[in-house]
């Protein structure tokens, strides 16, 4: 791995919905598959790859929490964000028909999002590590009544052929990744864009502490639109925060807004200003935190 420029690693097996989002935003840099979120951010720590591409949260599923005991033992920042739409993708051998299939499987939360479609089916669940590796499977299994959930590269990458797109019972399922470096890539500020910050910080062991450290971005107008809270040391006595603001460090509202936070939390730490993604602007978008 001597182009460490070219790499950007990810978590999972190759056609996981990672790997399509490295495939998706970064189409000229080699997708390396890591058995862990760790070893994929590291790689990064280690200068071994260049990016990394960490799912963050899941509209169905929720937030990711490892990844937020992880990054605060990290320098890395985030430079970008992505939303990757879940299309979960029937898959099955080549040649196959959908009457010849009896089982499935896939991860739990994707055989979770396609319930009603296999019981229409009745097909017989089987629960895997993750969609891609149950594709993967299926490849090597030989086994026409057989099938899998996953995404369409999977199905590109292990010759399987996709018997129907969407086969979740809802649409909407997005999961957002972020994108990790170890350098910042503070974009420079330009009044018609849009940008998100992503703050961590602990609070400080005073009374309305978590209030009066985001008070500065409600009084200079500054919309929060993400804030989750972890315990990030074993003693379980302080809280730590993630905080995502719309705005640039560059513009006033956001400096005296950070000062405040500054003033009443402590361990602050930016850890990325990066263009929004369009997908939050959406007509149709709704965003769950």
């Amino acid at each position: 791995m001597d182009k460490a420029d070219s790499i950007i690693a990810y978590q999972g097996q190759p056609g996981a919905y990672s790997h399509l989002s490295c495939h998706r935003v970064f189409p000229d840099m080699q997708a390396f598959a890591c058995d862990s979120f760790t070893q994929a951010m590291f790689m990064v720590e280690r200068g071994e790859a260049d990016l990394a591409m960490i799912p963050l949260e899941n509209s169905t599923a929720g937030r990711v929490e490892e990844i937020y005991r992880l990054m605060p033992k990290t320098k890395l920042h985030i430079i970008g964000e992505h939303f990757e739409p879940v299309n979960h993708c029937l898959l099955a051998l080549p040649g196959t028909k959908l009457e010849d299939l009896k089982t499935i499987s896939s991860h739990p939360q994707a055989l979770a999002q396609c319930d009603g479609h296999i019981k229409q089916l009745g097909l017989e669940q089987s629960a895997a590590l993750d969609t891609a590796g149950s594709a993967k499977e299926l490849s090597e299994s030989g086994d026409g009544t057989h099938a899998a959930i996953a995404s369409s590269l999977a199905a590109e990458l292990y010759n399987l052929d996709i018997l129907k797109e969407n086969f979740q019972d809802k649409t909407g399922n997005t999961t957002r990744f972020m994108v990790l470096s170890r350098d910042s890539h503070m974009p420079e500020y330009e009044p018609q864009t849009k940008f998100v910050t992503s703050v961590m910080f602990t609070v400080r062991n005073i009374p309305a502490a978590l209030y009066k450290a985001l008070g500065g971005f409600s009084t200079n107008g500054v919309n929060m639109i993400k804030l989750e809270s972890y315990m990030a040391s074993d003693t379980m006595q302080v809280s730590s925060f993630h905080l995502d603001v719309e705005g640039h460090p560059d513009q006033d509202s956001m400096k005296f807004a950070m000062q405040e936070l500054n003033f009443f939390a402590k361990e602050v730490r930016n850890i990325g200003t990066y263009p929004a993604h369009p997908f939050r602007y959406r007509a149709d978008t709704v965003i769950e935190d």
